[in-house]
Order: C-alpha cells, then sequence, then structure tokens
C-alpha cells in the first residue's frame, strides 16, 4: 500500500545576512515568494499535511497565505518555533503533527526550485531515508555526502569534516523524503553535540544506519534546483539563472526572443507560433500571446491575453487586458484592468483605457482616456478625448454606437450615449445624449475682435 505523503516545509530563516525586515520566504523569485515556488511545486503530490516551521515575522508569513489550501480538509499547519536551533530542532516542532504512517517529504524555505519531477524521483526511491544530492564544483559550506556503496553512512558538516572529507563533491542540498515513523524516532535522539551546538536533522543519517535502515540518495544533475539563498546577491543570481531557463525553454518551444538576457517571465506565459519578444519585456501573472504576436521593447505584461496577429509596441503597459486579433497597441499605451480590445482595433501612444471596450476595427490613436466605456465598432476616437467617468463619488457609463466620429479635444461627461453614425466636433463638452447620425456641438461661440492691441510690457 503506497504511503500517503506529508511535507514538511522548514520557513523560519530571517534572512540577516540580507539586512531585511521582511521574512527571507516572503522574499520573491521571478514575481513569487520564494514560499509560494514550493507550495505550488508540493500541490502536485496531493499531499495528506503541509507542515510549515515558522519563525520571526510568522503573522506576516501566515497572512501572505492565509488562503492556501491542499484538499477540502486540509491548509496548512503552520508550526511555530521560538529559537532557533537548527533544522533538527526546527523538524522536532513539527514532530507532534506528523502521522507515522506517512511518507515525510522534507523541503528548505530558502531553495525554492527544486522541481515536482525531482521529488518525483526522490519519492520513489525505496528507502527508509532518502537524500537528494548534487555534486558541486565548490562545495565549500556544504554537508558532504559519505557512502559505503548506495548506503549513506553519514553526512558531514564543513566544520566537523576532515581534509579528505572536504575534497568530497556530492552535497547534501537539505531535501529528505523519509518515513514517518523512523524519523519521528531519529528526531528524538538529536542532539547539540557538535561544532555548530545545534540540532543537526543530518544527523538523522547516523541514527538510522545504527539501526540497519536503508539510507539511499537520489542526485539531481541540476545544481540550480536545490541552489539555497542567503543574500540579494545569490537571490540576483537564482533570479538570472531561472529566467535564463525560462527563456531557453520559449526558444525552444519557437518563440523568437531579440536578447534572452533580457526577458523576464514571473508567472506564466504562453506563446504561440511565430511569436516575437524584444528587449525588456517583462510578463507577470499568466499571459497568453496568440500566433504571429509581436512585443515591442520595454513592454510589462500582466495577467493579459494578446490574440493572434496582434502587434504592442514599445513602452505599453498591459494589466489584466484583453486584446483581439490583428489588434495594434502603443507605443506608450495602457490598457489597466478590464480593457477590451476587439479585433482589428488600435490603441496609439499616450492613449490609456480602463474597464472599457473597443470595438472591432475602432482606433484611439493619441492623447486619449477611456473609462467605463463600451465603444462600438469602426469608432474613430481623436486625440485628446476624455470620458468623464468619475464625479468624485461615484463612476458613470459612456456608450458610443458603430461608426461615431469623436472629434479631438472632446470631454464626453458621462452618463451619456453617442449614437451610431453621429460626429462630435472638435473641443466639444458633450453633457447630454446624442442621436444617431447627427451633428453634436457643444463649445463657447468664437468671436474675432479687430485692431485689438497685445499688452504691452509697463516700464
Amino acid at each position: 500500500m503506497t504511503q500517503p505523503i506529508e511535507v514538511c516545509i522548514l520557513a523560519a530563516g530571517i534572512g540577516s545576512r540580507m539586512r531585511s525586515d521582511k521574512p527571507k520566504v516572503l522574499q520573491t523569485l521571478a514575481g513569487k515568494p520564494l514560499l509560494e515556488h514550493l507550495l505550488e511545486t508540493v500541490a502536485g503530490f496531493s499531499p495528506r499535511a503541509v507542515h510549515v516551521v515558522v519563525g520571526q515575522g510568522a503573522e506576516e508569513v501566515k497572512a501572505r497565505f492565509s488562503e492556501r489550501r491542499f484538499t477540502d480538509r486540509s491548509d496548512i499547519n503552520w508550526v511555530y518555533q521560538a529559537e532557533r536551533k537548527g533544522t533538527g530542532h526546527a523538524m522536532q516542532h513539527a514532530a507532534p503533527g506528523i502521522s507515522v504512517d506517512s511518507r515525510v517529504l522534507i523541503l528548505l524555505g530558502d531553495a525554492p526550485l527544486v522541481s515536482q519531477e525531482t521529488l518525483q524521483k526522490l519519492i520513489s526511491v525505496e528507502a527508509d531515508l532518502t537524500v537528494l544530492t548534487v555534486d558541486m564544483a565548490d562545495p565549500y559550506n556544504y554537508g558532504r555526502i559519505l557512502r559505503q556503496g548506495e548506503q549513506i553512512t553519514e553526512i558531514v558538516e564543513e566544520k566537523d569534516a576532515d581534509e579528505h572529507q572536504r575534497s568530497i563533491k556530492e552535497i547534501n542540498t537539505g531535501v529528505m523524503v523519509a518515513d514517518g515513523g523512523k524519523l519521528l524516532s531519529w528526531l528524538g535522539q538529536l542532539t547539540d553535540d557538535n561544532a555548530q551546538e545545534e540540532f543537526l536533522l543530518t544527523d538523522i543519517v547516523r541514527h538510522a544506519n545504527a539501526e540497519g535502515s536503508l539510507v539511499n540518495a537520489f542526485k539531481t544533475d541540476d545544481p540550480v534546483e536545490v541552489t539555497g539563498i542567503n543574500t540579494f546577491s545569490q537571490l540576483a543570481g537564482l533570479e538570472r539563472a531561472l529566467q535564463n531557463k525560462k527563456s531557453q525553454q520559449l526558444m525552444d518551444q519557437g518563440v523568437q526572443l531579440m536578447d534572452p538576457a533580457r526577458v523576464d517571465v514571473r508567472g506564466k506565459l504562453v506563446a504561440g507560433r511565430g511569436v516575437s519578444i524584444d528587449i525588456n519585456a517583462i510578463f507577470e501573472g499568466e499571459v497568453t500571446l496568440g500566433d504571429d504576436v509581436i512585443i515591442g521593447p520595454n513592454c510589462i505584461i500582466t495577467d493579459s491575453k494578446i490574440g493572434r496577429g496582434s502587434t504592442i509596441k514599445a513602452h505599453s503597459v498591459l494589466e489584466q487586458a484583453i486584446v483581439g486579433e490583428r489588434c495594434s497597441v502603443g507605443p506608450f499605451a495602457r490598457l489597466r484592468p478590464g480593457a477590451e480590445l476587439e479585433d482589428e482595433a488600435a490603441v496609439g501612444n499616450f492613449v490609456e483605457i480602463k474597464k472599457s471596450k473597443l470595438g472591432k476595427g475602432s482606433k484611439a490613436s493619441h492623447l486619449t482616456y477611456l473609462g467605463d466605456s463600451s465603444i462600438g465598432a469602426g469608432v474613430n476616437i481623436g486625440a485628446g478625448t476624455i470620458t468623464c467617468n468619475y464625479d468624485g463619488v461615484n463612476k458613470f457609463e459612456t456608450h458610443i454606437g458603430d461608426g461615431a466620429f469623436i472629434g479631438s479635444n472632446s470631454s464626453l461627461v458621462a452618463p451619456v450615449t453617442i449614437g451610431a453614425g453621429s460626429t462630435i466636433g472638435a473641443g466639444s463638452t458633450i453633457t447630454k445624449d446624442v442621436d444617431a447620425n447627427v451633428l453634436a456641438l457643444g463649445r463657447g461661440k468664437q468671436k474675432s475682435i479687430a485692431n485689438w492691441q497685445r499688452p504691452t510690457k509697463k516700464k
């Protein structure tokens, strides 16, 4: 019978070397907190329980993940470690919540990139205790793996290692999986009799060997996925390594990146065929790019969908927007949440759209704000047009019918409806509904004063 999986994440580190008040596991990598990466990974195992050991800043961490659920009956079991005396000490705090019939996966909160595939292989190893290891070119300050054949006999920390042991390249990543009942027994035998004067989780290897348990390893060949983070320099290095990996995956899928080192994916990016992405593009949350989409330089796109054949020009910002097929956006355009462009619509420079739909083939080419609006097909919005949707307290809607022409520098004071085929003269302030197929003007009468003298500077 397959043992149910329980997960324990050691996340009590304070990140003192970062000199930050933010708990270390809330520092962000690719746009998400370190702990978020691990929680998303382990969710794929449908664990019976997830225990997270927290310390300083515990309430902030708990608040960030207060709505996280793993099953209908299982929230995160938060374990508070007031005094940090080593990884073994942290696991001793988690021990009361661990079931003896479970298989327990132990992860480190500051090593967020271990993959689900690697963890699955680790869990699949038939042993009482399995340690995730990796060969490190420079193993300094890592625990070394001592073996007799396949059996791991001991993990020796840097401070306790002799010269020969320090030459070993295979190191302990801190990730383990163990039989729940035996793990609880080994944790009860830990002491702080070592150079660090801490309760070291690695000492369970020695106790497992003493009772004849099978201790094995699964060795990953990717050091990046097991890299721990203690400084902002290390965080930046891991960010770049992760982004390089994402860029390579995109190019392998057929996406053209003008410079792979200058594209950041901080979430999930799904791209079709023939997609081209220029430099300094940032994708956040969930973004979908249809076939033949072109993303210009210096664009930021968040939680948006862009249809086939559309172009997002330089310096444009999209957030929770939907762009149809063969649309043009930018340069210097901003689509705020709720902006929706139907096929062949065009939004030009310094145009801002919020909670509005721009119909098929409609255009707002420059210097325009459209908020809380529904705009039909084939509409032309002149430069400087504003939908005045806010009276200081409430928001109101503007409706513009198909084929309307809105002259430059017009103010449409909502709530207001502009009929299909109508024209609004440039410089108008429209406060009442406009019928279809009419010309509407709302501006002061022009005067010319003959023989007028310009003022002169007084002496």
